[in-house]
Parts: structure tokens; sequence; C-alpha cells
């Protein structure tokens, strides 16, 4: 079966380093994906939520029902335990708009400056939602990668604060670990993979049922 209209994704973000994280997701046969950047006409849906979940199912709803295309999108950030689960769902925003990576690390550090490193404990989530041309939402899944905050920015790859965040079974930072583990460990390739059966039975003309898949593994 070859990709047609009736079996092509639209990934509801302008990001184009999420957009790389979600490559495997493009290796699926028989979907074809795009991005909002093939829609420049189309205006941006708030992320006005206060949860991950809130703001993933606005996006996929909204950009569903503004383009009238199936929409996958997502909502994740960084919660770090000393600061009761901050910067949240402002993780991109936290030091302020625009966003700022630099500016955003620089102010986690400021804020967890004289935290003892055995209470710099944080996690990784990103909540993904699947919806209908009409906005219906058919699968929610949840990722989450735990770890913990150094002191000082470690690696080049990666985005946000990668840098800061270690992976305690790989002594590095998400920053220093190459595509390939990443994607196996990080917090939106697992909310991606737990979103994968549903896109197989949908693309091999099976009728799926609705899944509110999560995905809810830790590391570190």
């Amino acid at each position: 079966m070859a990709a047609t209209d009736s079996l092509a994704i639209v990934l509801g973000t302008r990001n184009r380093k999420k957009v790389r994280e979600l490559a495997d997701l493009a290796g699926l046969a028989d979907i074809a994906w795009h991005t909002l950047d093939e829609f420049p006409a189309v205006p941006t849906v708030e992320e006005s939520g206060t949860t991950f979940a809130d703001n993933a199912r606005r996006k996929a709803q909204g950009y569903a029902r503004l383009l009238g295309r199936w929409v996958l999108a997502e909502d994740s950030g960084l919660e770090v335990d000393a600061l009761g689960g901050q910067p949240g769902v402002r993780s991109s925003r936290f030091a302020g708009e625009p966003t700022d990576d630099a500016k955003n690390n620089a102010l986690l550090l400021e804020r967890l400056r004289g935290v003892p490193d055995e209470e710099r404990g944080a996690k990784f989530v990103c909540h993904m939602v699947l919806a209908k041309p009409d906005g219906t939402v058919v699968a929610e899944t949840l990722g989450t990668c735990r770890g913990t905050i150094l002191r000082e920015l470690r690696g080049t790859g990666g985005f946000g604060y990668d840098p800061l965040f270690q992976i305690a079974e790989y002594h590095r930072t998400l920053a220093e670990l190459g595509p390939a583990v990443k994607s196996c460990i990080s917090h939106r390739g697992r909310a991606a993979r737990a979103l994968v059966p549903y896109l197989l039975d949908w693309a091999a003309g099976r009728s799926p049922r609705d899944r509110r898949a999560k995905m809810d593994d830790e590391v570190g």
C-alpha cells in the first residue's frame, strides 16, 4: 500500500529539533509525514494549558481542525524535584520570552545553587496526542526519563536542558549521548514508540482500537 493523503499525518510543531527526534516514526511504512512548516498560513495554537497533557491535546485538536488533517502533537518539558516540578509546562519559556536555551539553563543552575547532588533529581516528560481531522483524540501516550541536574553544561548534542541532564547508567548527559541512544531512552522516543501499534494498525487498513496508551518507564 502506498502512502496516500488518507495515510498522512502532520506533526504539530515548527520546532525542527523536535521533528528530528521523531524521525523513527517517519520510518513507518505507508504513512506520509508533514510538518507545520508546510502550512505557513495556519495560525499558532496557544499552549495555555496547565499540564503537558492539556497542551498536547490543545495542539493536536486545534491543528487537526484548522488543517482538516490527522495531527500528532506533543508537549514536553523538565520537572525538577527540588523546584516542586518546575519549570514544567513553562520549560521552554522558563527565563521568559523569546525562548532561549542558554538563559533557561543559566536560570535553572541559579535556582539550584546550593542544592546538594543527592537532591538534584529530575525527569523529562512527554505527552503525545494523535487526533483525527475533526479533532477527535484517538490516541495518547506518555513517556518519561529520569536523571539528575549537573552543576555545569556538558556536551554539544541535543537541545534545551540536555547538557545539564545526566543519565545515571551512562554517566553522561543527554547532550553527550548519540542520537541512537537518546532515541531509545528519551521521554519523546518512549512516547513515540508507545504510539507505534496504533499507527501500524491504521497503516495496514485495520480498524484500530481507541488507544490511550501509557509508557511511563523511567531511567535513572
